[in-house]
């Protein structure tokens, strides 16, 4: 980027963080929809599209692209057609602060997790938009669900991220991947300080806070189709139940990389390593998208492993549990950052 404007700079990285949006939802598709979910079922997937199945996601794609786009008569037709976009501009707007590399990010914010748990919550609006410009009740019995849930479990999300904070001392992005790969734990530097070491119980409640986020089995009661055949989505088609679709999908690598960046490292490999900062414009785009692969695999996983939860259940969870988990995390971490 060097010798470079400003606006031409911006305009590169803007593009290549649009770019990497759908690819990483398309490895997701792919790996885990496609492949995962079968080799637990010891089946081996979609075959026929593609070497292994490869290109399956292009044939789903095409196929959605020829289904009509119907609008009930009943629903309020404008406010029908804005959630799925919504929703797809919040999951582009998380990738803008995530670093991939020394000069690898759109915007460098120095608030930049405030940022992200900010634009992640606009999600809500959206979703709740589908639920009631629908004209269906179970659309808008979803909707709510999904508002109550997105509400209940934001929070051991933002506490569990406090605890990051509070180590690094900062709330860039950037400057928390340095705090993890020039530190020591335990005497130890070959591993760098990276923070799921000392954080482990926020990483935890980070993981299952981000299922919840996404609506993931076991909580998944906003689209159960035993009880409200879809939700929110139910009345939608076509091209529109596609970006649904890959948003969810691609809002799970995002929220992965975030967490790959604020648990482990992120980009960056152990100082002690010596791998020089010219190295790692190329290895660094590597090592995040594989840590963010990695974690997007225990997500599905999960999804695919374990039962739903009742709508009690669920909210006992998040308020009974994690939350004071959180809280205890946090006053812990504020006890150590002092004493130490």
């Amino acid at each position: 980027m060097i010798g470079l404007a400003y606006w031409a700079e911006t305009a590169i990285k803007v593009g290549i963080a649009a770019a990497v949006v759908p690819t990483g939802a398309a490895v997701a598709v792919y790996l885990f929809l496609f492949k995962l979910i079968s080799f637990m079922q010891s089946r081996l997937g979609p075959m026929e599209a593609g070497p292994h199945g490869s290109l399956q996601l292009v044939a789903e794609v095409g196929k959605w692209l020829q289904k009509e786009d119907i609008i009930p008569d009943n629903a309020d037709k404008t406010l029908f057609k804005l959630p799925p976009f919504i929703i797809l501009a919040t999951t582009f707007l998380m990738f803008v602060v995530i670093p991939a590399g020394p000069t690898a990010i759109v915007s460098s914010l120095p608030v930049g997790i405030f940022y992200i748990l900010a634009v992640s919550s606009i999600s809500v609006i959206g979703i709740l938009i589908a639920g009631w410009a629908s004209a269906n009740k179970y659309a808008l019995m979803g909707g709510i669900r999904a508002a109550g849930q997105l509400i209940a479990y934001e929070l051991p999300m933002i506490l569990a991220v406090v605890g990051v904070v509070i180590q690094a001392g900062t709330l860039n992005m950037q400057e928390i991947v340095y705090q993890q790969s020039g530190g020591e734990i335990f005497g130890l530097d070959w591993i760098g300080n990276p923070y799921i070491l000392t954080q482990f119980v926020g990483f935890i409640i980070f993981l299952v806070a981000i299922q919840a986020e996404l609506g993931q089995t076991p909580f998944d009661m906003p689209v159960a189709e035993s009880e409200v055949v879809g939700g929110y989505l139910v009345e939608y088609t076509g091209i529109r139940f596609l970006v649904f679709f890959l948003s969810e999908f691609a809002a799970a690598v995002g929220f992965s990389a975030i967490a790959a960046t604020l648990f482990l490292g992120g980009w960056q490999l152990p100082e002690s390593w010596g791998i020089g900062r010219t190295a790692m414009h190329f290895i660094g785009p590597l090592v995040i998208f594989g840590k963010a692969i990695a974690l997007t695999g225990v997500i599905f996983w999960v999804r695919f492993s374990m039962p739903r939860l009742r709508e009690d259940q669920l909210q006992r969870f998040a308020w009974k549990f994690l939350i004071p988990a959180s809280l205890a995390n946090i006053a812990i971490t504020a006890i150590l950052k002092v004493a130490v």
